[in-house]
């Protein structure tokens, strides 16, 4: 495969199932994995935020990686791999380390968080990543997360960058910044819807598609959502976009991905609804509405 792309549809950033012991699940991972791919996934995500990767050893991090390597592989579908953090240059040390998974064909890499440098710093530390990354970067923009909000030019002076190829835009909502966006996009650019609830109007838009945790339910039902707009049927994608977007917001009434990981133990898929601290497992009740909201989705 090769190592780049301009990222399309919908890819799902896959949790790290636990067993009961606590240990990561890497049968069940592959399972989900495999599943999420036949269902009509366009290719899969390591290590981002739902993944709890901020809790995961640097073994269990290898091991989870080598998981959905390959299964891609074996499916033939792209695997976008997380890597960099506020550290430039252990940042660049994160993702020269990538050149040992030929899979990959991107890697998701978030907008410095918590030393907030300016836009100017922004875009000089993006330069200095994709000047080594051995895949094109996908900018993480998520500023309730990062503290940091871009805007569109700055957005689109990263998006001009030789070595990123996109955005996973989580802006927490439609706003005049996502507006001037989207109205003038750098060639060869990918906006990936980010917060699930927006993948709708955001592809309306002309987003290239999602990288969306509730993906991993209803997988067939996002998919066509993103060809549904693509093939301009707006009636039938904007009924379809609210009925996910009620499915994706009874899985975020709760801290990501405590309500998505109750929801795919009451089906069987992993061992447990295990996350690690400090988050705390989803209330019944939560996991309840999501299953009626999947229900209803399904009717």
């Amino acid at each position: 495969m090769e190592r780049s792309t301009m990222l399309s549809g919908i890819h799902v950033p896959l949790i790290t199932p636990f067993t009961v012991d606590g240990e990561v699940a890497l049968e069940s991972l592959e399972e989900l994995a495999n599943e999420l791919l036949a269902e009509g996934a366009a290719g899969l995500v390591a290590l981002g935020t739902t993944a709890e990767v901020a809790t995961l050893s640097a073994d269990e991090k290898a091991s989870v990686v080598e998981v959905a390597a390959r299964v891609c592989r074996e499916h033939g579908a792209p695997l976008t791999i997380g890597a960099g953090n506020n550290d430039t240059l252990a940042s660049a040390r994160e993702l020269t380390a990538l050149e040992a998974v030929p899979e990959a064909v991107a890697a998701l890499t978030v907008v410095p968080y918590f030393t907030r440098p300016s836009e100017a710093g922004v875009i000089v530390h993006f330069t200095a990543l994709a000047a080594v990354s051995p895949v094109p970067l996908v900018i993480y923009h998520i500023p309730y997360r990062t503290g940091q909000e871009l805007g569109a030019g700055t957005l689109r002076r990263l998006g001009e960058l030789p070595g990123v190829c996109g955005v996973k835009y989580a802006a927490g909502g439609i706003t005049g910044a996502t507006v001037e966006l989207m109205a003038d996009l750098p060639d060869g650019f990918s906006v990936m819807a980010g917060d699930d609830i927006f993948l709708s109007p955001l592809l309306a838009m002309g987003a290239h598609g999602g990288i969306l945790a509730s993906a991993h339910l209803a997988t067939g039902a996002f998919d066509r959502l993103v060809k549904t707009w693509h093939a301009g049927d707006a009636a039938a994608a904007g009924a379809l976009g609210h009925r996910l977007a009620r499915l994706s917001a009874a899985l975020f009434a709760e801290p990501n991905p405590t309500v998505l990981k109750g929801v795919l133990h009451a089906q069987g898929r992993i061992p447990s609804a295990d996350v690690r601290l400090p988050l705390l497992p989803a209330a019944p009740e939560s996991i309840e509405g999501a299953l009626r909201a999947l229900d209803e989705l399904a009717r």
